[in-house]
């Protein structure tokens, strides 16, 4: 069974890059009108922009906080302010207590999470690139876009594609490798990814959920050709798989059906 790939960064940076994009976030949305728009999620505007993130950090301060238990389901939910500024002030304290929290933890500690690496580092990555790509939301919504650091959006592509829409099958699952090989390559940084798009199938003993659907695995240069290739910079992959960016930001060249079997697995909605 394939097991995910190493992060590209070390994790000090993701803790900086939490600061620096959550920073951000804060800062354009402290300016911005309230009923905007998110450009990405047409159904929020920036308050509810602000308050989702709010909880997002707030939950995984907790879960790294208690750890190694995992969250508790009777744990009350937080009370959403009435005004806009106490918006603000709830997620400048629920991102600091994010950031004391990561820097108290050792990365490699365990911790509970939904991924199949259970450890703080774990959620040292997922939080960079989950306020990376809210920053982005931030920024579209005010109409303030600048370029993410394009070493920390290759490794939200390689997040994207190995966790995301990849992963290791549960004990209760497996995946079936389809026959073509994607290239991703990463035009800026002169580095590319290789995917094997194929399905994953299963039922969760748990909920019960069938799934039987596209799936993605990052896999080691094969030394052979891709099936197709896909192409970009780091940025814009990153914002394109989060569904952030249109096709224009990438070129695909190659087998059509290869490139359909990934297209499947990134189709797919993330949260």
């Amino acid at each position: 069974m394939p097991t995910p790939t190493a992060p590209r960064v070390e994790y000090p940076t993701f803790l900086a890059a939490i600061r620096s994009e959550s920073a951000r976030f804060g800062e354009v949305l402290a300016t911005c009108d309230p009923a905007a728009r998110v450009p990405a999620c047409p159904e929020w505007d920036a308050a509810d922009l602000l308050w989702h993130l709010t909880g997002v950090q707030r939950f995984w301060a907790g879960i790294v906080s208690s750890r190694p238990a995992p969250p508790d389901p009777d744990a009350p939910e937080l009370a959403r302010p009435t005004s806009y500024d106490g918006l603000l002030e709830a997620f400048a304290e629920h991102s600091a207590a994010l950031v004391d929290a990561l820097a108290a933890a050792d990365p490699g500690e365990p911790a509970w999470h939904w991924a199949p690496t259970q450890t703080v580092g774990t959620s040292y990555r997922r939080q960079a690139h989950e306020a990376l790509i809210h920053r982005l939301d931030a920024e579209q919504t005010a109409g303030a876009v600048t370029p993410p650091d394009p070493e920390l959006a290759a490794d939200g592509v390689l997040e994207a594609l190995d966790v995301m829409y990849g992963g290791d099958a549960p004990a209760w699952g497996a995946i079936d490798p389809g026959p073509h090989l994607v290239r991703v390559d990463l035009t800026d940084l002169g580095d590319a990814i290789w995917t094997r798009p194929g399905t994953f199938r299963g039922t969760d003993p748990e909920s019960g959920h069938v799934y039987d659907g596209p799936h993605l695995q990052v896999v080691a240069d094969p030394d052979t050709s891709p099936d197709a290739v896909l192409s970009g910079t780091a940025a814009d992959l990153d914002a394109w798989l989060w569904h952030r960016r249109d096709d224009s930001v990438v070129r695909v060249a190659g087998d059509p059906a290869a490139y359909a079997a990934l297209r499947a697995a990134i189709d797919q909605s993330l949260d």
